[in-house]
Order: C-alpha cells, then structure tokens, then sequence
C-alpha cells in the first residue's frame, strides 16, 4: 500500500511520456482512415496553404510596423520642432530680458 503514495522520479516520468508518446504515434498510424499517400498529399497542401498564410501575415505585420515607424518618426519631429521653437522663443526672451535689465 506504500507503493501508491510513493512519487515518481524525473526520468521515470519523462521515459512514461516517451513511451506514451510513441504508442500514441503508433496507435495513430495503424489506424489511421486514409492511405499513407493520401495522407501526405493532405499533409503538403496543407503546410503549403499554411505557408502561404503565414507570409501574407508576415506581410501585413511588415505593413503596420512600417506605419507605426512612420507615425513615430512624424511624432518625433513635430516634438522636435516644437521643442526648437520653444528653446528659440526662451532665448529671445532672455535676450530681450537682459537688455530691459542691463539698459
């Protein structure tokens, strides 16, 4: 009765998934519906219809990354701009503050 609480180790636990695994694979491919040909044929169009989805994502993440550079470096000149003329305009007033003060 010890033996029902008693806890397995690591590799017993990965080997008993292994093993699992492989009569799973197994157990699919011995009764599997369709023939072994039809079936890779189903495989490739399938990979291939996945690959095709992929690069059309690909692309269209591609397009919104390249729009959110654009939209950040139209932000970040417009700041730059407004900071620039707002560093000018402190300057001029500073300017014409010391020539008020020192006259």
């Amino acid at each position: 009765m010890d033996n029902q609480h008693a806890k397995c180790s690591g590799p017993t636990l990965f080997y008993t998934f292994l093993a699992g695994a492989a009569a799973g694979a197994l157990a699919g491919v011995l009764f599997a519906p369709k023939a072994g040909e039809q079936t890779r044929r189903e495989l490739k169009a399938y990979a291939r219809k996945t690959e095709e989805d992929l690069i059309e994502k690909a692309k269209e993440a591609r397009a919104a990354l390249d729009e959110a550079i654009e939209r950040g470096q139209s932000f970040v000149a417009e700041k730059r701009a407004d900071v620039e003329a707002a560093v000018k305009a402190g300057k001029e007033a500073m300017k014409e503050r010391m020539e008020k003060c020192c006259s």
